[in-house]
């Protein structure tokens, strides 16, 4: 575990030229800050986006942050499409010389109204579990080429507060049986981040990979989870005052975005961090502060829920894990 007697800030990640970096919903908010701090610091960011248009205006955006010379690069990526994840990851390998030194999960949709994806998983599951794991698996080849060239790459995926309330129904996980919430849906879907990404973590030791899975989570930071969650509710009145609290709980207790990264660049840049970590505020709650190493919830450690997640997660995707 890593102790820290500082308070970790930006300033104190590391020169990361010759590095190369793809963040997952890099047009907005978290994503979006992450790619313009790692291309200031030299590194070739990759910026994976459902939208192209904003994709483009994101790309505006990171490159008059990046140093001379160092030109961010968009990729076209839908996680709720397993068509564009494989196309996505192909595009990947084949522009970096199948070489990657960070894979930042970070992409996610929040408490969405009943829905599925193109493959027919529920939205959350299928977007924020599903997609993520299906782009992991197909860039781990990629990420040992950096090991291998002497980088200690890592798998950085964004867990949630929200995790806390999860639980994973293995047998349900598209709500085909259940009734249908969003923000239960979205508990799930952020367990399972965290979930993975420990899993991984525990077959990658086992398969003595060199290659590091780490999880983190942003606190309490102002996005759109709070106001998405209350327009989802159907009564108005319930949706107006959820709405409503949401608006004061964000300037009672939020952090701003700046403040919300820095556990994933944590987890990404920081020396002495060791896979199986969880990043995240070091405040009450953990809801603010800067990154320290925080316990992973019991539920998550649970090597029984980290098996039955990798094998439902390999039968719906049909892509076959890695490591075996």
């Amino acid at each position: 575990m890593v102790t820290q007697t500082v308070k970790w800030t930006e300033a104190d990640i590391p020169d990361q030229s010759g590095r190369t970096v793809l963040i997952t919903g890099a047009n907005s908010g978290l994503g979006l800050r992450s790619a313009g701090v790692l291309a200031a610091k030299g590194a070739r960011v990759l910026l994976a986006c459902r939208s192209p248009e904003r994709g483009e205006a994101a790309l505006a955006e990171v490159a008059a942050q990046a140093g001379q010379g160092n030109r961010p690069e968009l990729v076209r990526l839908d996680l709720a499409d397993l068509g564009s994840v494989r196309e996505a990851a192909g595009v990947v390998r084949g522009r970096t010389g199948d070489r990657l030194d960070i894979l930042l999960n970070n992409a996610g949709v929040m408490a969405t109204p009943k829905g599925t994806t193109v493959d027919g998983f529920e939205t959350q599951f299928g977007t924020n579990h599903l997609g993520h794991a299906a782009l992991t698996w197909l860039l781990m080849p990629a990420l040992r080429r950096a090991a291998a060239e002497g980088d200690e790459p890592r798998v950085v995926t964004l867990s949630s507060l929200a995790a806390a309330s999860g639980r994973i129904d293995l047998a349900d996980p598209n709500f085909e049986r259940r009734r249908y919430n969003p923000a239960t849906a979205y508990g799930q879907a952020k367990l399972a981040n965290q979930v993975f990404a420990i899993e991984l973590d525990r077959r990658l030791r086992a398969a003595g990979d060199p290659v590091l899975s780490v999880a983190a989570h942003p606190g309490y930071t102002i996005t759109n989870l709070g106001s998405a969650m209350a327009g989802s509710h159907g009564n108005p009145v319930v949706r107006t005052t959820l709405a409503v609290g949401a608006k004061i709980g964000e300037l009672a207790l939020a952090q701003n975005v700046r403040m919300g990264t820095l556990p994933q660049l944590y987890a990404a840049t920081a020396a002495g961090v060791t896979g199986g970590c969880y990043v995240g505020p070091d405040g009450l709650r953990g809801l603010r502060g800067h990154p320290e190493v925080v316990r992973p919830l019991g539920r998550a450690l649970k090597p029984e829920t980290g098996s039955g997640l990798w094998e439902l997660t390999a039968r719906l995707t049909g892509i076959t894990p890695d490591p075996e």
